[in-house]
């Protein structure tokens, strides 16, 4: 059962960084937020791979894991998320050399933190992800507050709810394992990818919200948004 939810929650995630990545791409011309959500739905096809080929950590994917795993953790989606979020908060709209400096950034990032690798507990990576995690969540507050103004109060609340659950999720990633749980610790990545998809997923329709609220008052001219995204 345990191996089944794990599947079920990896596969949400997949959709969720696909589907919406694309989305952000296609319809916002967001490559920060877009290529963003498909590199974390290509770490979880790649998590997903290693765990049916048998869970060996002498793979090659095993390796890949790490990497994808420390370069979201330390830049994606802490720097990229805040810098693709602007766009509908603050109207930033980085240049093509910010775009493409921060994904190197993250590059460097994942290469150097993925060899920090369980059981072995790395105070000082671990606590670096806490910390940059923590800095991102005071801006996320402060995106689920833009959102009540707009009167999305659900969307608000959403945004608050699961921006609150990966924080605790990034806290208990290397310093609270969960009792009982096994050596691959299935229990908490059925919760983690779980959160992480519906973090997406509440992201997308919470950008959506306040571009078009910005487009309705005049702040966001409608010619902004690709003529594509209206097929």
């Amino acid at each position: 059962m345990k191996e089944l939810l794990f599947m079920l929650a990896d596969l949400c995630m997949i959709f969720a960084g696909f589907f919406y990545g694309w989305k952000f791409v296609r319809r916002y011309g967001n490559y920060l937020l877009g290529l963003e959500w498909m590199i974390v739905a290509t770490s979880g096809t790649n998590f997903l791979l290693w765990s049916l080929l048998g869970a060996d950590e002498g793979s090659v994917l095993y390796s890949v894991a790490y990497f994808f795993d420390a370069f979201s953790r330390s830049v994606g989606i802490t720097l990229i998320l805040v810098l693709g979020l602007r766009r509908v908060t603050h109207r930033y709209k980085p240049s093509v050399a910010v775009d493409v400096g921060v994904f190197a950034l993250a590059i460097g990032a994942g290469l150097y933190l993925q060899q920090f690798r369980a059981p072995e507990l790395h105070v000082g990576p671990a606590t670096f992800y806490v910390v940059v995690n923590v800095i991102t969540t005071l801006f996320l507050a402060y995106f689920s507050c833009r959102l009540w103004r707009i009167g999305a109060k659900g969307l608000a609340i959403g945004a608050g709810l699961v921006t609150a659950a990966a924080s605790v999720i990034a806290i208990t990633y290397d310093f609270f394992p969960i009792p009982g749980d096994d050596e691959h610790r299935t229990l908490f990545y059925i919760a983690a990818l779980a959160i992480w998809g519906f973090q997406m997923f509440v992201y997308f329709i919470a950008y959506r919200a306040l571009h078009n609220h910005n487009v309705e008052t005049g702040v966001e001219p409608a010619s902004n948004e690709p003529s594509v995204a209206r097929a």
